[in-house]
């Protein structure tokens, strides 16, 4: 499904019009995409965890120059679900559900 689609379910399902829904989908992205930058990390109950993850500093490799080049440490964004959400999705019988292409 792709955001297009999302912003089309919703639309349907709660009678809200498009652009509304499509508004209110991009602030959510913008404010998530914000708080991560920052350090924030965002909990949603039932659902999961938009978290930052720290890695750090490590020597890599560019093997066409044959030579180590070193990786500072830095943040990378990562999603947690919550214990709930994986519980259903793999509980779900994913034959029952008809693609919507």
């Amino acid at each position: 499904m792709r955001k297009a689609d999302l912003i089309s379910e919703i639309s349907e399902k709660t009678g809200i019009p498009k652009i509304d829904v499509m508004v209110t989908l991009e602030t959510m992205f913008k404010e998530i995409k914000q708080s991560l930058i920052l350090g924030e990390n965002i909990y949603i109950r039932g659902f999961g965890s938009f978290i930052t993850k720290k890695r750090a500093a490590k020597i890599g490799r560019n093997i066409k120059k044959n030579i180590a080049v070193e990786i500072p440490e830095h943040y990378i964004p990562s999603f947690k679900p919550a214990k709930e959400f994986v519980q259903e999705v793999k509980n779900k019988n994913l034959a029952a559900y008809k693609p919507t292409a």
